[in-house]
């Protein structure tokens, strides 16, 4: 029995003062740009969900599982939305959601002024591949705003064919408060 207590303590201790966050889909952003035609084409996906654990002086427990639903793709044009949501694209009605989840969360050379590096998996079209990149955190009274951006290639995803026209990479910017739950 001596031997459960400060197990079942540490346990409570870390439920009661868990850094548990929800991401706000209405307050956060999940943008992307890709060159069409030569020109910078951008948009943005919503309906964010996952849950987020950070911890500033425990990173190795820190821990980020999130999503957007790729049929919410705005272009500000209706018809490249629907041309991206089918399935020579996108195919959400195959693929509905896009993850992001961590593997690891490191400090950098400029921890204290809220700079870490995040490295996980992206699953995208029902393709998983390892992707980092440096994010910033921001106290927002109880909640955490993350920003950060990334590249990738959409071909590695089977998203598209190879295009004359049409960009491999496309540059994928986070803005996400999350709140503390």
């Amino acid at each position: 029995m001596k031997k459960i207590l400060p197990f079942l303590f540490i346990l409570l201790a870390q439920n009661t003062f868990s850094q548990k966050y929800i991401p706000s889909d209405s307050d956060s952003k999940v943008h992307f740009n890709i060159r069409n035609f030569g020109i910078k084409t951008g948009g943005q996906l919503t309906g964010l969900k996952g849950v987020i654990y950070f911890f500033t002086t425990d990173l190795a427990s820190s821990h980020f599982d999130v999503s957007v639903d790729p049929s919410t793709i705005d272009t500000d044009s209706d018809s490249r939305d629907k041309s991206l949501r089918g399935n020579e694209y996108f195919d959400v009605a195959k693929f509905p959601a896009i993850t992001l989840t961590s593997t690891k969360i490191e400090k950098t050379n400029k921890t204290d002024q809220g700079y870490y590096y995040f490295t996980g998996d992206l699953n995208l079209h029902g393709i998983t591949k390892q992707i980092s990149f440096p994010f910033h955190v921001e106290k927002v009274n109880n909640d955490y705003l993350f920003t950060g951006e990334f590249e990738i290639n959409r071909l590695d995803y089977g998203v598209g064919e190879e295009s004359a026209v049409l960009s491999n990479t496309v540059d994928v910017t986070l803005s996400v408060l999350a709140k503390k739950v």
